[in-house]
């Protein structure tokens, strides 16, 4: 194991990431003059990120050895847990919120992974550039900074295709858009950032000041679900508003290189969307769930009119089924049924290879079509069936891949709930919040409903880890724990 050259390049992103300190710096100094003690903060965070990254570099500076798929995985693990940990200065330092260490990792992870769970019960009252660094956090972890610093540590002499494959999820990862790998990074970011002004102009013409648009435009597109508002989206009370942040989570929870492809061609293409079995998935699930949410809440005669409950059905179900979170309304006082059918659909997430959570599309389809293919065998047990997607027959090691990570998922979950429960935490508290912190969706049910300030610390840590099981696909971070990873 190549430990030194793993230490310079992990040094070498905190390095990045220690830039990330110094826009909210500027956010304090323009909205609350010099006098504003959060803009020294962020400047004192950024010093401090600053030296641990030199820290770490400059001993093994001159170490270069070309990184093996172990050392990938590696250093996808490292990237995240490090820049968590660095990521919740700013939050221990703030003199305009009290937080102790766990509430400030929990802070600062959520936003990481795009969880958009918080420990905050006041926003409103927070300063612009604390608000501003929660929003950027959310944006920069979107795809993951990591795919970003692949697009630049190539030309530092670094090669980062094992980076980006032990990073990416689902069949993303043996699919080059671009013949190198620093290309394809910058593809992705090029849309990522496409898509990002064209939602932050989207929500400005809409009526947001700029601020909030922009930092809504960073927690729609990463589908992170933090919020500059105590009423998170419900608190514009914009019908435009609201359609806006569903067809953004929408465009987000797609396969970025779908939207890659049909834009890399001269003339766009329109088929190249039409054809996706996941993506005509992924609609047919946000239809469906629309549809029972709105014919349910009609019948419990929840909202006074048609046009309000359709509202409200729509963006609670797309927010929490493409793992977003946003609100408009408290969902989780519905008649019991809906909140627990979204969080099951947070399950389900948004497509392989988008910034969307949970198990993805593409997995859930593929486990669908094999429990047909169980119930045709029954019938016809000598009869050969394969399992076509597109009109192409998947290999049975792709079936095999896709069960074992749902079973994986289904043990890692379990584990977490009774840790949780085991932490003092009620049945359904418990349950909510390792599908919210799992699925990387963000808000639960029972007493973390609203907010996760008043969960024990001990909760805090575990959910932590639930965030960097979900965020890293499960077996990223789980194969670290295997004896025959750290075997030579």
């Amino acid at each position: 194991m190549a430990f030194r050259s793993i230490i310079r390049i992990v040094g070498m992103l905190v390095g990045l990431f220690s830039l990330t300190m110094l826009p909210p710096a500027f956010i304090s100094t323009f909205y609350e003059g010099a006098a504003g003690e959060d803009g020294g903060n962020f400047l004192a965070a950024f010093v401090m990120t600053l030296f641990i990254a030199l820290l770490l570099w400059i001993p093994n500076r001159h170490v270069k050895k070309e990184l093996r798929v172990r050392e990938g995985f590696l250093i996808v693990v490292l990237f995240w847990v490090t820049l968590g940990s660095v990521g919740a200065i700013p939050f221990m330092m703030s003199s305009s919120i009290e937080m102790d260490a766990a509430s400030a990792f929990f802070e600062s992870f959520s936003g990481l992974t795009t969880t958009g769970a918080t420990v905050i019960e006041q926003l409103d009252t927070l300063p612009k550039s604390i608000l501003f660094y929660r929003q950027m956090l959310q944006w920069f972890g979107g795809m993951g900074i990591i795919v970003l610093a692949v697009a630049v540590l190539p030309m530092l002499g670094i090669g980062g295709m094992q980076l980006y494959r032990a990073e990416a999820p689902g069949p993303v990862k043996d699919s080059k858009m671009t013949p190198r790998i620093a290309e394809t990074a910058k593809a992705l970011w090029n849309v990522y950032l496409f898509v990002t002004v064209a939602c932050m102009l989207a929500f400005w013409l809409a009526g947001m000041s700029l601020f909030d648009a922009i930092g809504h435009s960073f927690s729609t597109v990463s589908i992170g679900g933090f919020s500059t508002y105590n009423e998170s989206i419900g608190h514009f009370d914009s019908n435009l508003i609201n359609l806006i942040t569903v067809l953004f989570l929408l465009i987000s929870g797609v396969n970025y290189a779908l939207h890659f492809s049909a834009f890399s061609s001269r003339k766009f293409s329109f088929n190249i969307y039409r054809q996706d079995p996941e993506l005509r998935a992924f609609i047919f699930i946000q239809v469906l769930l629309t549809t029972v949410c709105f014919i349910g809440l009609m019948g419990h005669e929840v909202y006074d009119s048609i046009e309000n409950t359709f509202s409200q059905a729509l963006f609670q179900a797309v927010s929490i089924s493409t793992t977003a979170g946003f609100t408009t309304t408290s969902f989780h006082d519905w008649p019991a049924f809906f909140p627990i059918l979204l969080i099951m659909s947070s399950f389900i997430g948004g497509c392989a290879g988008s910034t969307g959570g949970g198990m993805k599309v593409i997995r859930i389809l593929l486990l669908n079509l094999q429990g047909i293919r169980e119930l045709k065998r029954l019938v016809h047990p000598k009869a050969v069936f394969k399992i076509k997607l597109a009109n192409n027959a998947l290999p049975d090691r792709v079936i095999e891949a896709i069960w074992g990570f749902f079973s994986t998922y289904a043990l890692v979950f379990v584990v977490c709930m009774l840790a949780l429960l085991l932490t003092g935490m009620d049945e359904l508290s418990s349950f909510s919040a390792t599908a919210a912190m799992l699925n990387n969706l963000g808000p639960g049910l029972g007493a973390v409903a609203l907010h996760f300030n008043e969960v024990s610390a001990a909760s805090k840590w575990i959910m932590i880890l639930a965030m960097l099981f979900g965020r890293l696909e499960i077996f990223t971070l789980l194969v670290l724990f295997t004896p025959i990873f750290w075997k030579n």
